[in-house]
């Protein structure tokens, strides 16, 4: 005779339970105990180890991230903020767009094309579980230094498995980063962000309301891969024999996702779905506990109906399982024969697994045995909260002091800029992103290497009104910066993501972020992460750009070593005409070049200070916020009124960079005449400036519209010839700046 599992809990307080094994500290061990009055089952275990780790419960860092709701700016344009799937953004034309980044840094480096692949695919669904169609994906990837052994094995996984899950998708890889950095060796970075499109009116949310209507997992059968993925791979430092963590690695199928796509997409338009959720880290135990708790307070659930493809897995595994290409949907019980012919037409098995109540206890059996009875909120909203102790780190004094003033200065510019433009940094990444489709779907406006992605909207969506609309994104972060001060760094994450969109000439509207740190366990970390999140909190208010929702990643160590702490920050922005869209560089000759914004000695983190010398100290640029504000509000203007023909931000390796990029972006050189310090003016890395190439006839307009908003505008020259020529300098002919610049990762990697 079996006995119910929940009543033997009650009967046996002392047994002793793996919570250790699974990451689960004792005090929050017996806070589930408390919680229960009891001792949890293996399931229940299994639920709150995963729901309460560092990955899906933010316990660590909720006391900062609420800054950026306390401080978050008025907008009429959000429509989800933080605390849903992803955030939803009012673009016009009754369209909305909804974005986000996450990360997927372990497991990419345990098991690099599985791990980014999963990433993609992750990301993806979360657009899609707010009932959108995605339109494009971006990633911002960092690696360890581009000539270690490991960074040979870890980045064409990495790169591979992007690729061949959005080119499988058919999405177009619009845009990212891609930085080399020994603090990253053992700890890569892979933050992927996906954008998808939605009518306004039509938007869809994780919650489960409605006693009686019927719970329904559909898409890929559960299997062993990524059991214990977000406990087990998120939650932890790296030591010695991560790689032997396979297992914990999800295994992505792209063919089943591009069908759940297009099923979802069907089911939304029939009007079958009550509540979404996507399967992602916790598998089943995130997608009942949080539909539950954010609906009427309860769910059955019948864990023998879920499909296995190891009948041999045990309910914890099951719970814990972190298969892709899964979706939990909430449907009325009258529309459960429509809901399972649009999945049937579509080959997408679906199961009703459960149901809705409003008992506030999720409940779940198997076997005929009770295995799961606890409240959903306690599991998916009441988790730990921990003030983590914070410090300033011991040698952080030291390191700002340490400023790169007494570096040698190059005495031969035109060898210190082709040095820079060689550099893994600051190099061409067309290896890695011509493993990309940029252009799928006809829809790409502007992609990689311009400084930000641009999308047409008006063709995406069966039925849409025909719009000139468009959108743009970028994503930007800097770890020299942010370690030399956090709360500056994110600041000037966020202004060059910022920047980035206005240069196309499209609006700045809404932020998205993650936010890669080490240990939390470490105060010296957790005061980075604190300045850090401070800083970017201070920055959307000042600009007017509210964070509509993002990821935090920590234990991004090996050991004690941590990385540089790296936020990333997106930015997606509105442009009314995509036919209107500023292009990237220097597009055609006899136009004249200016340069607009100011231009100090700024060295601190510089791309000329870790190439030419290993240098890292002083303090990062100054963030202007309002000097970045306005400059965007010109580069809107300007771009409306059809007075700029190209251009391109300044940030790494400064206007000497800059100038290079421009002259490449269509093959056509430029002459250039300094007015201060040749070496100042063209390797700083100041803030808030841009190059712009525009129409002799346009120069006293735009110079009234900088005028207007207190933007400095300097002429520099005019474009034109096959070389680089700045007066009195340096003359590099375009083809040799080609040569070096497309030359350094093939070599390393090809």
């Amino acid at each position: 005779m079996t006995t119910d599992n929940v009543k033997r809990a009650g009967e046996t307080p002392d047994e002793a339970m793996p919570y250790a094994e699974l990451g689960m500290k004792l005090d929050e061990y017996d806070k589930v105990k408390d919680i229960l009055g009891r001792r949890p089952t293996s399931s229940e275990l299994a639920i709150y180890s995963v729901m309460w780790s560092e990955h899906c419960s933010y316990k660590s860092s909720k006391v900062h991230l609420k800054q950026f709701a306390t401080k978050a700016p008025a907008s009429e344009a959000l429509l989800v903020g933080m605390g849903e799937n992803a955030g939803v953004v009012d673009i016009g034309d009754g369209w909305a767009a909804t974005f986000k980044i996450e990360s997927h840094n372990h497991p990419s480096y345990v098991e690099p094309h599985q791990g980014a692949a999963t990433g993609v695919g992750g990301i993806v669904r979360d657009i899609m579980s707010m009932g959108a169609r995605p339109i494009a994906v971006m990633d911002a990837l960092r690696f360890g230094a581009a000539d270690a052994k490991d960074t040979r094995r870890v980045l064409p996984g990495v790169v591979e498995g992007i690729s061949h899950y959005g080119n499988c998708l058919g999405l177009p890889n619009i845009g990212g980063e891609v930085v080399f950095d020994p603090c990253y060796i053992g700890n890569p970075l892979v933050n992927a962000l996906c954008v998808g499109l939605l009518r306004k009116d039509q938007i869809k949310l994780a919650t489960a309301p409605g006693p009686g209507n019927k719970v329904v997992l559909f898409g890929a059968s559960t299997g062993p891969d990524g059991i214990g993925g977000a406990s087990v791979l998120a939650s932890a430092t790296f030591e010695d024999g991560s790689e032997a963590k396979r297992p914990a690695v999800q295994v992505g199928d792209p063919f089943m996702e591009k069908l759940l796509i297009e099923c979802c997409l069907e089911l939304y338009a029939a009007d079958v779905v009550v509540g979404i959720q996507d399967l992602g880290a916790a598998g089943v135990s995130c997608a009942t506990t949080e539909l539950a708790a954010k609906g009427t307070g309860g769910m059955d659930v019948t864990l023998d109906l879920v499909p296995l493809r190891d009948p041999n897995l045990r309910p914890e595994e099951i719970l814990m399982s972190e298969s892709q290409e899964r979706m939990m949907a909430v449907v009325r019980p009258s529309d459960i024969p429509a809901f399972m012919a649009i999945c049937q037409k579509w080959d997408v098995p679906a199961t009703v697994i459960g149901e809705v109540t409003d008992t506030g206890r999720l409940v779940m059996t198997w076997r005929g045995e009770v295995i799961v009875d606890i409240p959903p909120g306690t599991a998916a909203d009441d988790g730990p909260v921990y003030q983590r102790p914070f410090h300033e780190p011991a040698g952080q004094q030291a390191l700002n002091a340490d400023t790169p003033d007494s570096l040698e200065r190059p005495a031969d510019l035109k060898q210190a800029l082709l040095q820079l433009l060689g550099s893994p940094n600051v190099a061409s990444k067309e290896w890695v992103t011509s493993q990309y489709d940029r252009y799928v779907r006809s829809n790409t406006v502007l992609a990689q290497p311009a400084d930000a992605g641009v999308l047409r909207i008006s063709e995406h969506m069966e039925g849409a009104v025909e719009t000139k609309r468009g959108i743009a994104l970028a994503t930007d972060g800097n770890g020299r910066y942010t370690r030399l001060d956090p709360y500056t760094g994110a600041q000037l994450a966020l202004a060059e993501a910022f920047r980035n969109v206005a240069t196309t000439g499209a609006k700045p509207l809404a932020v998205t972020n993650c936010l890669n740190f080490g240990s939390p366990e470490d105060p010296e970390v957790m005061w980075q992460f604190a300045e850090a999140t401070r800083g970017l909190a201070d920055a959307c208010r000042a600009l007017g750009v509210p964070v509509t929702g993002g990821n935090v990643s920590f234990y991004n160590q090996t050991g004690s070593q941590a990385i540089h702490p790296t936020p990333v920050v997106g930015v997606l922005g509105v442009i009314d005409d995509v036919s209107k869209r500023i292009r990237s560089g220097f597009v055609a000759e006899g136009l004249k070049v200016l340069l607009l914004g100011e231009t100090k000695e700024e060295f601190g983190g510089s791309e000329w200070a870790h190439v030419a010398h290993g240098h890292l100290g002083g303090l990062p640029p100054e963030a202007d916020l309002e000097a970045e504000k306005q400059l965007a509000e010109v580069l809107v203007e300007a771009g409306r009124r059809g007075l700029v023909e190209g251009s391109h931000d300044l940030s790494d390796g400064g206007l000497a960079v800059a100038l290079a990029e421009a002259c490449l972006a269509q093959g056509v050189g430029a002459t250039v005449t300094l007015g201060g310090d040749p070496f100042v003016d063209l390797f700083s890395e100041s803030a808030s400036r841009v190059l712009v190439a525009i129409r002799p006839e346009a120069f006293e307009e735009l110079a009234a519209l900088c005028g207007d908003h207190e933007v400095p505008c300097y002429g520099l020259g005019t474009t034109g010839g096959d070389a680089l020529v700045v007066e009195g300098v340096l003359e590099i002919p375009v083809t040799e700046l080609r040569q070096t610049h497309e030359s350094t990762l093939p070599a390393l990697f090809g």
